[in-house]
């Protein structure tokens, strides 16, 4: 074997080393490409579910601003309740002094004043 021969064997060689390395790579950038692919489509879909529920809330959130609104107004008419019962309490508290001090007058005074029921 000469100095050409071997320069030609050893050039060849070297071709299909760099041409078997090449391909490796190639095969080696496909399944990274589509490694990223995967990526970012389950990235999509994240971003998409997280947009749906955004709408989700903003629709919840709108229907706690009502209920808060509404137990305020609740709560309002709750409190005027409370203070015309307790109004109402105070006036019935007077109405039955009232009463038990007219009782008392007519109780002391029973031979001048007498209520008499006719009987028709």
């Amino acid at each position: 074997m000469d100095d050409k021969q071997l320069t030609a064997i050893l050039t060849s060689f070297k071709e299909e080393i760099i041409e078997a390395f090449d391909h490796r790579i190639g095969l080696s950038e496909e399944r990274f490409q589509h490694s990223i692919d995967l990526l970012v489509e389950g990235q999509q879909t994240q971003v998409e579910r997280m947009d749906r529920n955004d709408v989700r809330l903003d629709g919840i959130e709108e229907k706690v601003l009502g209920l808060d609104l509404k137990i305020i107004a609740l709560d309002s008419k709750v409190t005027s309740l409370d203070s015309k019962v307790t109004s109402l309490d105070v006036k019935l508290e007077s109405v039955a002094s009232d009463l038990k001090l007219h009782r008392r007058d007519t109780e002391a005074h029973h031979g001048v004043y007498r209520v008499k029921e006719s009987e028709e």
